[in-house]
């Protein structure tokens, strides 16, 4: 018999090839690698080991967390856009994904494309503060005051191009208003000159805000989010004032290029699964995030928002970044 008839033969009996039934393969049917482009121990690091032991234990297989730091989260997508698009190994990216994709137009890869999106993992809200002796109560007396002082006030952030940055610059360009950017490393430098007036805005997360907005060491005046945070549920969302200002922060799963359809939508679904599990739930609450997932089309869409957005923000306000 031909070898031709042969295979035909084979799968009228039901016997697929080799290479066919392996195709069929349940997935995942090894160790899955779950790259974080930042190092141990952060903020995204914790997250995606939230949903990474969720997914092992759905799954039934080991989601490993592997840290990948440096140039700004660039080496980490490289890595990913090499990869063999069968869904072994994964990125859990973050805000700074868009941020790059729309400024950083000279990677050796196509950072826009380089990522398939699966779906979003979580967001939550930055919360802006100011010095507590601000003569402002409220975000419409801040602007006022901001516009008949253009050359008077600062606010700290993480450093040129984090969220912290473009948040606030976003917020400039909306409320029409001067205040100079102060770039420290980490908003946790930022803190002291806030407390004692040597800065007078931050925008930052919630979590690490709480405790100060509590003592009245600093005066929150909204949230970044389109709708108020539950944990801060009296801050105003920055979009009461200014309309169509949302910028939450976000997390969210990407597979290489070329991945699979079923395998993308299978990820998806168990990402679903997992946000809205009780134990994830609880622990997201802690953060001030909430669980997110997104039908991968719904999430492609987003991201190709967020791309956008970004790349406005940033022409807009003039911003010179580079990966490093």
């Amino acid at each position: 018999m031909k070898r031709r008839q042969f295979t035909h033969a084979m799968v009228a009996a039901g016997c697929a090839p080799t290479a066919a039934v392996h195709a069929q393969e349940p997935y995942p049917g090894k160790p899955v690698r779950l790259l974080v482009p930042s190092t141990a121990g952060g903020g995204i690091d914790q997250l995606a080991r939230m949903f990474a032991q969720r997914l092992s234990e759905q799954m039934g297989q080991p989601y490993v967390v592997e840290n990948v730091g440096g140039a700004g989260g660039t080496i980490a997508s490289g890595m990913l856009a090499r990869a063999a698009p069968d869904g072994y190994t994964l990125i859990f990216q973050a805000t700074t994904a868009a941020v790059n994709a729309a400024s950083l137009p000279k990677l050796p890869f196509d950072a826009a494309n380089a990522l398939t999106p699966v779906s979003m993992a979580a967001r939550f809200p930055l919360v802006m503060v100011v010095n507590s002796a601000i003569p402002a109560g409220n975000l419409r007396e801040f602007i006022a005051l901001l516009r008949a002082n253009p050359t008077k006030y600062t606010y700290g952030s993480a450093g040129v191009g984090t969220g912290t940055h473009l948040a606030a610059e976003w917020f400039k360009l909306l409320a029409k208003v001067r205040i100079l950017h102060i770039p420290y490393k980490g908003t946790a430098s930022v803190m002291p000159d806030l407390m004692s007036g040597q800065v007078h805005m931050l925008f930052d997360g919630v979590p690490p805000q709480s405790g100060h907005i509590k003592a009245g060491r600093v005066r929150p005046l909204a949230v970044t989010s389109k709708q108020r945070s539950t944990v801060l549920p009296h801050v105003p969302a920055m979009a009461e004032v200014l309309p169509g200002y949302d910028l939450p922060f976000w997390t969210g799963v990407f597979a290489p290029p070329g991945t699979a359809g079923p395998i993308v939508d299978r990820l998806a679904a168990e990402i679903r699964k997992a946000a809205g599990s009780a134990q994830l739930v609880a622990r997201l609450q802690e953060f001030g995030a909430e669980g997110a997932p997104m039908a991968p089309n719904e999430f492609a869409r987003y991201w190709k928002e967020q791309i956008a957005l970004y790349r406005k923000i940033i022409s807009d306000a003039n911003i010179r970044l580079e990966a490093g």
